[in-house]
């Protein structure tokens, strides 16, 4: 049999329970298995985690470091055009998902597996993220999703099953208590959802969050820091503990002082792709405060109208295609084309101000913003500017309301 003939496939491994024993159900069922886990910045014992793979039975342990594209290939252009789901969302999940599932198809190739795998559950965003990524990749690729699969479910209705699995194959198992919701880690954010919150009345508990601070327990004092863009990229962090420059170490940066200040809570009830509500709490400390910064340096250095045409078009369907999976498309291509041209004359630096939750702006300047003429825009002096103009602009702009009979109705 050939290389490409061998039923081998690449199983997205975390080295919790479900995946194990999903590890060991694949070997079950024919297949050469190849364990694969992305470092996108949670904490993880790697080295434990490959040897329980290898233990279970998997042919090979691929461990990634993929931090740096992380930041480079979709935070920053994320953060380029303040990308947010719904209003309140960083999007900290969706931002990691197609570089993990990238890395995933890489290595498909590289080791000659017809199909990948995943422990998605069958309810939420991630198995579409993961898998519309994949077939973006590799279109013929066969994905195997065992939560959607009848033969799997039927057999592993609870954490039970999955427990008595696992002592039948020997699978090890952390002896620790289970918190009553699930975790999804990365260094943009920490998600919780599921268990308990999923009454979404009812308080997040005050020890599930794991990231930051309580802001009422951050420091009594405000701490200043400053960040310099380059065509809407950070380029420089100065705060108290230094300055920072190459894109990870400044993102981790801001992880710290945000995290140490309380900045980057939220608890929201959005609308999934598939239709579905769902409550979900999220800590996402360093990139509220670079997307923070960046919407202001905007306003000091971007055309009205650029800027305008980029919220609504370029900002939310970004966010969108990120959430639902689609990162891998023409689209967002096109997207990020769109704003790149707009990030052009995005160049300054921002200082800000975090307390207790809070991040403040405490001001802004810019080389290259010639939009703001401090002159004109004064209130003390004219600056060139003619105030009878105003009388024809006023004249032109309230021609259409003289001119309808829709006022009466506010009288």
């Amino acid at each position: 049999m050939s290389e490409t003939q061998v039923k081998r496939c690449v199983l997205a491994y975390s080295g919790g329970l479900d995946t194990s024993c999903i590890l060991a159900w694949l070997i079950e069922q024919g297949w050469e298995v190849i364990c694969y886990m992305a470092n996108v910045g949670q904490e993880e014992d790697w080295e434990a985690a490959r040897e329980k793979a290898l233990k279970v039975g998997a042919k090979k342990v691929y461990i990634e470091d993929l931090r740096e594209e992380f930041i480079r290939d979709t935070v920053i252009p994320a953060a380029q055009c303040n990308a947010i789901y719904e209003n309140v969302y960083l999007l900290g999940t969706s931002l990691a998902r197609p570089i993990i599932a990238r890395r995933q198809i890489q290595i498909a190739e590289k080791e000659h597996c017809i199909a990948v795998s995943h422990g998605c559950t069958g309810k939420g965003n991630d198995q579409v993220r993961f898998e519309l990524a994949f077939y973006a990749l590799k279109p013929d690729v066969k994905v195997i999703a065992p939560w959607r699969e009848p033969v799997f479910f039927e057999r592993f209705a609870g954490r039970k099953d999955l427990l008595e699995y696992a002592a039948q194959k020997g699978i090890p198992v952390a002896q620790t208590t289970k918190k009553p919701w699930s975790m999804d880690e990365n260094l943009v954010h920490c998600s919780y959802e599921a268990g308990i919150l999923e009454d979404p009345s009812q308080a997040p508990p005050t020890d599930m969050w794991k990231l930051c601070v309580d802001p009422k327990d951050a420091p009594d004092e405000a701490e200043d820091l400053e960040i310099h863009f380059e065509k809407g990229v950070p380029v420089k962090l100065i705060c108290k503990d230094g300055e920072f420059t190459d894109p990870l170490p400044l993102f981790l940066q801001l992880n710290t002082i945000a995290r140490r200040n309380g900045v980057g809570r939220v608890d929201i009830v959005e609308n999934r792709f598939s239709g579905l509500k769902s409550r979900g709490c999220y800590e996402t400390p360093g990139l509220t405060i670079l997307r923070t910064a960046h919407m202001d340096l905007e306003g000091l250095t971007m055309e009205r109208e650029v800027r305008a045409l980029r919220d609504q078009f370029v900002t939310f369907n970004l966010a969108k295609i990120l959430y639902n999976g689609q990162f891998f498309s023409p689209s967002t291509r096109m997207l990020l084309a769109a704003n790149a041209v707009s990030q052009e004359v995005v160049n300054g630096e921002v200082k800000l101000s975090v307390y207790k939750g809070n991040v403040t702006i405490k001001g802004r300047k810019s080389e290259t913003a010639h939009l703001y003429d401090e002159k004109l825009s004064s209130m003390d002096e004219l600056g060139g500017f003619d105030p009878t103009w105003t009388s024809g602009f006023i004249a032109i702009e309230s021609m259409r309301l003289r001119n309808s009979d829709e006022a009466k109705h506010w009288l």
